[in-house]
């Protein structure tokens, strides 16, 4: 029979986090908002609770779990708080993961333990300026210049990639040609390297707590060392790090959604209207059990593309499905909120002020709604 319960490890890994963002990131997440102040504070004490280091072994500095684990923390720091719990994602499953899949020995030992800390975060560099959902139209090159690349381009949108603390960029650049096809590679540039610009952090909707910011390469000089994994290979690593990240994107929807839910039950418990608390109004009922639907589905989709992945299964199609249904509740879910509490939902003060303005990206980052359709078609045979 399945068992959707979860473990003693996993349950109590859940509510470790959920006590961490009622308690710690709440009282203070809407000044880091409002001040578009990235934080630090929390981020810190999250490496020191081991987020960032869920699922890397333990000989980097982990904590020996799985990308599930990983899931169970975004969804419960999601029900509070997007910008940290992006920043935990794109810490772990774009900043190292790549570094671990297909680093070499040297570089995770150079790179992965102050990364599984959260001493550090590191970047994914990917989309480019007018390449949006085309990645592969990648404009940004490398080219050997005795024992070093020589980095050229620019890269667009990427989280993690200009605090403080940030140790790298993992970047992918057009290092060749084989049979008149571009040859993708992926090099990873440290902070600091010269010819390497962090530009002015963007003005954003959402999301405004965590770190993103476009980059440019002039004449960037990294060791050949850098090369993460095999020559040529960039793009498809990529990829496959992106079939990883759509599922724990998928989990952070599912906690922005099941937000939602939660702070509609507190206020239509307080909030009255025509001599009756709102909650006792069949079409604030309905609403509401139509948002808790929308988290159980996603729940539930985004449990079983993380499943077949731990078994080693194709999980592509689950990946995307589990993606396109989670953001799309974020977004239904956050709308339906904002409307339940009227005028107060549009004030940022609000926790479903900031879902609003957050649950939009989460149908375009890692891989558009529309890029989800057509994975699922393909996978169903369909080109």
């Amino acid at each position: 029979m399945i068992d959707f319960r979860l473990d003693e490890e996993y349950e109590a890994l859940r509510k470790t986090v959920r006590d961490f963002a009622q308690h710690e990131v709440a009282p203070v997440i809407g000044g880091f908002y409002e001040r578009e102040e990235f934080p630090y504070e929390l981020v810190a004490r999250m490496g020191q609770m081991g987020l960032f280091g869920l699922p890397f072994p333990e000989e980097f500095g982990g904590m020996g779990g799985d990308y599930f684990a990983l899931c169970l923390a975004l969804e419960e720091l999601g029900r509070v708080d997007s910008s940290v719990a992006i920043t935990l994602e794109a810490g772990v499953s774009l900043g190292a993961m790549p570094i671990f899949r297909f680093g070499s020995k040297e570089q995770r030992e150079r790179w992965l333990p102050a990364l599984c800390s959260g001493e550090a975060l590191a970047g994914f560099g990917l989309t480019e300026p007018g390449g949006g959902s085309d990645a592969g139209a990648t404009r940004t090159t490398a080219k050997l210049d005795g024992d070093e690349w020589v980095i050229n381009g620019s890269k667009s949108f990427i989280t993690n990639s200009g605090t403080d603390i940030t140790q790298l960029v993992t970047v992918t650049a057009v290092t060749g040609e084989v049979n008149g096809r571009k040859e993708i590679s992926a090099i990873a540039v440290p902070s600091g390297t010269p010819g390497f610009t962090v530009e002015p952090k963007y003005s954003k909707v959402g999301w405004n707590a965590s770190d993103t910011h476009g980059l440019s390469f002039s004449d960037c000089r990294v060791p050949a060392e850098n090369l993460v994994g095999e020559r040529g290979r960039g793009y498809a690593q990529f990829l496959s790090i992106l079939d990883e990240g759509r599922i724990a994107i998928a989990a952070l929807s599912v906690g922005l959604s099941q937000g939602c839910v939660d702070e509609c039950l507190r206020y239509v418990r307080e909030r009255e209207a025509f001599g009756h608390q709102i909650g006792a109004y069949q079409a604030i009922q309905f609403k509401i059990a139509d948002m808790e639907v929308r988290a159980h589905t996603a729940r539930l989709a985004y449990y079983q593309a993380a499943a077949k992945m731990l078994r080693g299964e194709p999980f592509k199609k689950e990946a995307s499905i589990a993606k396109l249904v989670a953001s799309n509740a974020a977004m239904d879910n956050a709308r339906d909120a904002t409307q339940i509490f009227g005028g107060y939902g549009f004030m940022n003060e609000f926790p479903v002020g900031r879902f609003y303005r957050d649950a939009k990206i989460l149908e375009i980052g890692e891989g558009t709604s529309e890029i989800q359709r057509m994975l699922i078609a393909r996978e169903l045979g369909l080109r």
